[in-house]
């Protein structure tokens, strides 16, 4: 995942907008084989209480519901892509099966949902034009699980 805090973020296919958000936390989101749904549970959990929003002092200290924000989930398999291997286009080995890749990203939504976090989101394999004004800029990148998905609080 690579996830962006923003003033406002949108999702295009053609002129079609199809996903928008105000403030809140714009999440590309890569499903790689082999993931599981308990990762995804602990994002579920995790993303609506991170405290990555500035309070009065501009210190992060606000999360999602305390300022009343939305997620903006974009599908993107290319944050697998290998660049360093034989050849000058990138490998996309590591991305999962489109079709199971699609049931985990919905399944990635609807947990937000039901955590009451309001949520927008691309439109799976289509081609999207993203956007955003990043807050901050304000960018943090998951590129593994975490130790404990799973067990205990998030």
């Amino acid at each position: 995942m690579v996830i962006q805090r923003v003033t406002w973020a949108r999702v295009l296919v053609g002129a079609e907008v199809v996903g928008e958000i105000g403030p809140g936390l714009l999440v590309f989101l890569c499903i790689e084989k082999g993931d599981e749904k308990e990762v995804l549970d602990y994002w579920i959990q995790r993303l609506p209480v991170l405290r990555v929003f500035g309070d009065a002092e501009d210190k992060m200290n606000r999360s999602l519901p305390d300022i009343g924000g939305s997620v903006l989930v974009v599908s993107q398999f290319t944050l697998v892509a290998r660049l360093h291997k034989k050849g000058r286009r990138p490998s996309f080995e590591g991305a999962e099966a489109p079709e199971r890749a699609e049931a985990l990203v919905r399944y990635f939504v609807e947990g937000l949902r039901r955590q009451g976090v309001p949520v927008a989101e691309g439109r799976f394999g289509a081609l999207m034009a993203v956007e955003l004004l990043n807050d901050g800029p304000v960018t943090f990148i998951v590129d593994e699980p975490p130790r404990q998905a799973g067990r205990g609080e998030p």
